[in-house]
């Protein structure tokens, strides 16, 4: 970890087809962020809140942030393969913003 470093959030992984199906769906809040592996774009349609999206490239790198609200369809972000999903209002209690370096442990790495 760089010197730097800080721990922003616990985060569940989705890195199976299903679970990235499923995401945030059937869900009424999330504590930490979901990581959506491999994935470049995401909806909100049957979501029970707005949520926030970082999509980031292979190096980790943030290179689009939105705010989604509930029943919407993004479009594409063609340089991303990970996106990472909090709740609304938590990139900005987190200082997340686009050029930051996200580093996603697992308890096996």
């Amino acid at each position: 970890m760089r010197e730097d470093a800080r721990v922003l959030a616990s985060a569940e992984v989705a890195d199976a087809r299903s679970a990235r199906r499923r995401g945030l769906l059937g869900r009424d809040h999330l504590d930490g962020a979901l990581v959506l592996r491999p994935c470049r774009w995401v909806h909100t349609i049957g979501m029970r809140f707005p949520i926030d999206v970082a999509f980031l490239d292979d190096d980790g790198v943030v290179v689009k942030t939105m705010s989604m609200h509930q029943r919407r369809v993004g479009v594409p972000v063609w340089r991303a393969s990970v996106v990472v999903e909090a709740e609304a209002g938590a990139f900005a209690r987190w200082g997340l913003r686009v050029g930051d370096v996200l580093e996603v442990r697992t308890d096996d790495t």
